[in-house]
């Protein structure tokens, strides 16, 4: 008999609704408590999700029926509530990025391996079918020698958008800017694709919004472990925003999608099936993505099914697919990023502490 599992949030603001649909669509999961220190809030979701509420989340933690606990605070204010919940013997789903600093990204995983609890980080993007087919057709070498690997996140945010959170745009809660709060689903597909960066040069800057200390606007080039090159550009900058866009080429083959739409596929060796991916996913086929723009429209159907490839993982003892040091690569990518900006000089990985 599938085990059954008791889910406590912790951060009730817009990302813990994506984590509540996708836990209450899932058989084995139930919501049994929410924390946030505004306790208003917390209130609000549990009536709405039929759960207990709690102003403090150690109380939260005490409960026995609570097997998995999902960290949806702000950004850099990951650590510590992950860190207790670990230490109080529960499993953590940590949104991304799990943290803002490679330090206290660490600290989290340190803390879930000492204490034997499973750690997830928040990619969802891994889990959509367009991501996986591409991940299938560079694993079966259809690309041939992959040569460039580029990711695209041009969009918008309003400066009511940052103004609306004083945690929005600054770097000890959110981390960054564009890279590290918008791209980085992104930049951990390229990465995923790709394999591991070697070395990223980088330019920063923020161009169209006041009142914020990170980056709005930013481009890399990046070169591959494996000898590819690319680019990363990422933006809140570009109005009205634009899908986000992943190219993979090779000397044998070239795939570009935008959002969950194919573009281009074709290889030097076609394939029966390939025909009917483009036609799936084709962009006249697809959904009107109003993501680009709109912090809260994306369809949480991802983070379901990235929440169960967890599940599944407890119950046989198996590595989710993006657990703590996965999802630390795209950090340390981002990272780079900023020094190089800082710096006007390439950036080696990993990176020197």
């Amino acid at each position: 008999m599938t085990k059954k599992y008791g889910f406590g949030i912790i951060g009730c603001g817009m990302i813990s609704e994506f984590h509540a649909a996708s836990i209450k669509d899932l058989p084995n999961g139930r919501i049994v408590a929410a924390a946030d220190s505004v306790e208003e809030r917390a209130q609000a979701f549990a009536r709405k999700h039929g759960c207990d509420a709690y102003s403090d989340y150690r109380d939260m933690l005490r409960r026995d029926d609570i097997h998995i606990v999902n960290v949806c605070t702000p950004s850099g204010a990951h650590l510590e509530p992950a860190v207790a919940a670990a230490n109080a013997g529960k499993h953590v789903i940590c949104e991304k990025p799990i943290e803002v600093t490679l330090e206290r990204a660490d600290a989290l995983i340190h803390a879930c391996d000492r204490n034997r609890v499973m750690l997830c980080a928040i990619f969802p993007l891994r889990f959509s079918p367009v991501a996986r087919a591409l991940k299938r057709a560079i694993e079966e070498g259809r690309f041939g020698r992959l040569t460039l690997g580029d990711c695209y996140c041009k969009w918008w945010r309003s400066q009511e958008y940052y103004d609306s959170g004083g945690w929005r745009g600054t770097w000890k809660l959110d981390g960054g800017g564009a890279c590290m709060n918008q791209g980085i689903h992104g930049i951990d597909l390229v990465q995923w694709f790709m394999g591991p960066v070697e070395t990223v040069f980088a330019r920063t800057d923020t161009l169209a919004h006041k009142r914020i200390e990170v980056e709005d606007t930013a481009a890399a080039i990046v070169r591959y472990r494996n000898g590819a090159m690319g680019v990363i550009e990422c933006a809140t900058s570009v109005y009205p925003g634009l899908p986000r866009k992943i190219e993979i080429h090779g000397d044998r083959g070239t795939a570009i999608i935008t959002d969950e739409n194919i573009v281009k596929w074709e290889f030097a060796e076609p394939r029966p099936e390939d025909d009917e991916l483009r036609n799936r996913f084709s962009p006249e086929k697809a959904k009107d993505s109003r993501a680009s723009s709109d912090p809260s429209a994306f369809d949480y159907s991802t983070h379901r099914e990235q929440i169960a490839d967890f599940l599944r993982s407890l119950d046989t003892g198996t590595p989710p697919l993006v657990d703590g040091r996965e999802g630390r690569k795209a950090i340390e990518i981002i990272i780079a990023m900023y020094r190089s900006a800082e710096s006007g000089r390439p950036v080696a990985l990993p990176l020197a502490r």
